[in-house]
C-alpha cells in the first residue's frame, strides 16, 4: 500500500509541475497588455486568474498539515480585483512562489500522511481528498489561462500539447517526457 501512496505523491508532484508548465508556455505567448484584458465585464483577466490561483495555493499549502487551508490573512475576494496593473515579473514571481510552496509541500509528504485529516474552512478532508481538490482547481484555472492566451495570440499561437495531425508521432514519446 505504501508503494501506491508513494506513487500517488510522485504523480501529484508531476501533475502540478505539468499544469504549471502548460500555463507558463501559454503565458509566454501573451503580450503584457493582454494579461489584463477582459473579454467582458464579468470575465477574469489572465492576471486575475494568476493572482487567484497563487493566493489559493499559498493559503492551502502554508502549514498544510497543521493549519486550516483557508488562512485568516487571505482575502479571496481581493484576488478577483486588479485595481492597478502590476509588472509581469511581479505577477509571475507570485505565481512561481506559490507553485514552489506546493511542490516543496508535496515532496515533504510521507505515504502515511495521505490518510491524515486537514481542514479547509473548518471542514475536514483526508489529505488525499484535499490534494485532489487542489490539483483539480488548479487545472481548471490553467485551462482558463490557456483559452485566453490562445485567444489573444490568434494565428501566432504555438500549440502546447500534441498538434493536430501529429498524434501518431506523439505516441513515440512517453507522456512524462513531454513536459
Amino acid at each position: 500500500m505504501d508503494d501506491v501512496r508513494a506513487a500517488y505523491i510522485r504523480d501529484l508532484e508531476f501533475t502540478f509541475r505539468y499544469h504549471k508548465s502548460v500555463a507558463d508556455r501559454a503565458l509566454a505567448q501573451v503580450a503584457d497588455d493582454n494579461l489584463f484584458a477582459l473579454l467582458d465585464g464579468e470575465a477574469n483577466s489572465i492576471a486575475i486568474i494568476i493572482k487567484h490561483v497563487a493566493g489559493n495555493l499559498r493559503s492551502r499549502y502554508t502549514d498544510f498539515l497543521t493549519s486550516d487551508g483557508e488562512k485568516p490573512n487571505r482575502n479571496r475576494d481581493d484576488e478577483f480585483e486588479m485595481p492597478e496593473r502590476v509588472p509581469r515579473e511581479e505577477l509571475l514571481a507570485s505565481w512561481d512562489g506559490a507553485f514552489e510552496l506546493v511542490l516543496s509541500t508535496i515532496r515533504s509528504l510521507q505515504p502515511d500522511d495521505l490518510a491524515r485529516t486537514v481542514y479547509v474552512r473548518k471542514e475536514g478532508f483526508l489529505v488525499v481528498e484535499a490534494l485532489n481538490r487542489s490539483v483539480t482547481h488548479t487545472a481548471y484555472h490553467v485551462g482558463q489561462i490557456v483559452f485566453l492566451a490562445k485567444h489573444f495570440a490568434g494565428p501566432q499561437w504555438k500549440t502546447l500539447t500534441i498538434p493536430k495531425g501529429k498524434s501518431a508521432a506523439a505516441a513515440e514519446v512517453p507522456y512524462k517526457q513531454r513536459v
